[in-house]
């Protein structure tokens, strides 16, 4: 009986931490599937035009051109076929992302020593799928250009430093060739395999792969484009540096504020340090080793190339999708303790691991809302795009240039389904604006009040407001011309960026060019609402 519990015990201890695992990464692909279907981000769309031509036909040749001085080949190719084979919906590279990070976790897995009892392994894996698809990185599952850019490289390298771990000279090579084509993220990975196999005593390998990342290093130095990338600041600033390097080590210990995530990413880095030496002889810490030398060299990359003060919180290392450098090194941190500490009690490695996992979910909270507040106002791409409003799309930083690419290939908002959203009202259908009434403007008492807070309502602009109809934000936003012709639409329920106004109240709209005066419309419940400016 005592041996039937103890068996007993051990299945629910595993069931549990099963359940557990599976948490975080339900919650990602969940974000990941309610995502917005159109891109909003420049890089999408400034890539597609550059690859395809007028016609939508793939150019094959400028996939191999540098995008952010980088090398962009696979996730160029990942956008093109996004749009040329699922409509251009961001939701296949966010559920893809989330793929990605899940096959990350599975190379961490992959690592864990033997001697580890399973429920031990299997605690520590629980660990990984938290710190990986943690809230921290609520961009990526939010928007598939965030997504496919960043994780595709560190996929390919987290399974070559895997392979390497296990001696596998060949899968590690091709991997690491990946990796190098994905992004600057996989361009470190060639010397972090070379020092796998050094601490597996193989020294051709280590030749081999060492000289294989000088030759890439210095191939990429010598044909990247010249010149800062991304607002980064060119001053030789090594404080303001070393402060991103260290914030981006320490970000799943931070939602905002920089000088918690700094000290959280120097006791990392610390640790690492201490336990990396300490390990160094055992061929079991051999990957976990590389593991903590590739997140330094991220953060590093991060720290030479994307310093900017032109960021939320003044420090790039704060970034939602950079958050992955600290998940990686926690893990291989959370490994190596265990190593160090054998006997540690698989009840400790427990707790520990639910510890961390909780406090850094909990802690990206604030990171996540600040994601979805600032992609919310972005979701009105798809209207400029459609009614082809160049000062819009310029102010949305989206690249005009890609549009008759995007309507050739059919990419949303090119396509048959797109829609205002406006009870089957759509562009160029006709309103019946004597049916509506005029909403009472922002002085007025009661729950149903709104104004414009644009100077003017003319087409090829970014027409803003307000609207509150029975305490809640209208259904939708229409714009019409003196015939009552529809000509634009707009986004409800955004963020407020006025004092005293609740979230949920302001709206976005554009229309196309010309046909001016007009009128912006709301609509709640089927019923017509005129906004004037100031009431």
């Amino acid at each position: 009986m005592p041996a039937t519990a103890a068996r007993s015990g051990r299945h629910g201890t595993t069931a549990v931490l099963a359940v557990a695992g599976a948490i975080p990464a339900l919650l990602a692909l969940l974000a990941a599937w309610r995502a917005p279907r159109i891109h909003v981000l420049l890089d999408y769309w400034h890539v597609l035009a550059r690859i395809t031509d007028d016609g939508g036909n793939l150019l094959f040749g400028q996939v191999f051109a540098y995008h952010l001085d980088q090398p962009f080949v696979l996730p160029s190719l990942l956008f093109y076929a996004d749009a040329a084979w699922f409509g251009g919906d961001n939701r296949m590279l966010t559920v893809l992302s989330v793929a990605l990070v899940g096959g990350i976790v599975a190379c961490l897995h992959s690592m864990l020593p033997k001697s580890l009892p399973v429920q031990g392994k299997l605690a520590l894996t629980v660990g990984f799928s938290w710190l990986l698809f943690t809230s921290h990185a609520a961009e990526i599952w939010l928007q598939g250009t965030n997504g496919i850019s960043w994780i595709p490289a560190v996929f390919f390298s987290s399974l070559a430093v895997s392979r390497a771990h296990q001696g596998r000279v060949w899968t590690a090579a091709i991997a690491s060739a990946l990796a190098c084509l994905s992004f600057g993220a996989g361009l470190p990975v060639l010397f972090v395999v070379a020092i796998v196999f050094r601490l597996r005593g193989q020294r051709t390998a280590t030749l081999g792969f060492a000289a294989a990342g000088a030759v890439v290093i210095a191939g990429w130095l010598l044909t990247k484009p010249v010149g800062q990338q991304s607002l980064a600041t060119s001053a030789f600033d090594p404080d303001g540096r070393l402060s991103v390097i260290l914030a981006a080590l320490g970000g799943l210990w931070s939602g905002d504020l920089a000088v918690a995530a700094i000290i959280a990413g120097a006791i990392t880095l610390a640790l690492l340090a201490l336990l990396s030496t300490t390990l160094h002889a055992q061929p079991q810490a051999s990957g976990w080793i590389g593991l903590g030398c590739y997140s330094l060299a991220l953060a590093v990359l991060i720290g030479l190339g994307r310093t900017s003060s032109q960021v939320p919180g003044g420090n790039v290392g704060l970034i939602s999708r950079y958050v992955v450098i600290a998940a990686l090194a926690t893990s291989a941190l959370l490994v190596l303790i265990t190593l160090y500490r054998p006997q540690w009690p698989l009840r400790a490695l427990v707790v520990t691991v639910v510890a961390v996992s909780l406090a850094t979910h909990a802690i990206g909270a604030t990171k996540a809302d600040n994601a979805r507040r600032g992609y919310a106002p972005l979701a009105l791409t798809a209207i400029a795009l459609r009614v082809d409003a160049p000062a819009v799309l310029n102010q949305l930083h989206i690249q005009r240039d890609v549009i008759p690419a995007a309507r050739a290939l059919g990419a949303y908002p090119f396509d048959p389904e797109f829609t205002l959203g406006c009870h089957g009202h759509e562009l160029g259908d006709s309103l019946r604006t004597a049916d509506a009434t005029d909403l009472p403007g922002p002085d007025a008492t009661g729950d149903t009040h709104g104004t414009v807070t644009t100077g003017r309502v003319t087409g090829d602009a970014l027409i803003t407001g307000w609207a509150t109809i029975n305490a809640t934000s209208p259904d939708c936003i229409l714009l019409a011309d003196a015939t009552g012709t529809i000509t634009g639409g707009g986004i409800t329920g955004l963020p407020s960026t006025a004092p005293g106004l609740p979230d949920g109240t302001t709206w976005h709209a554009t229309a196309r060019p010309g046909n001016e005066p007009l009128t912006v419309y709301a609509e709640k419940d089927h019923h017509l609402y005129r906004i004037t400016s100031g009431g």
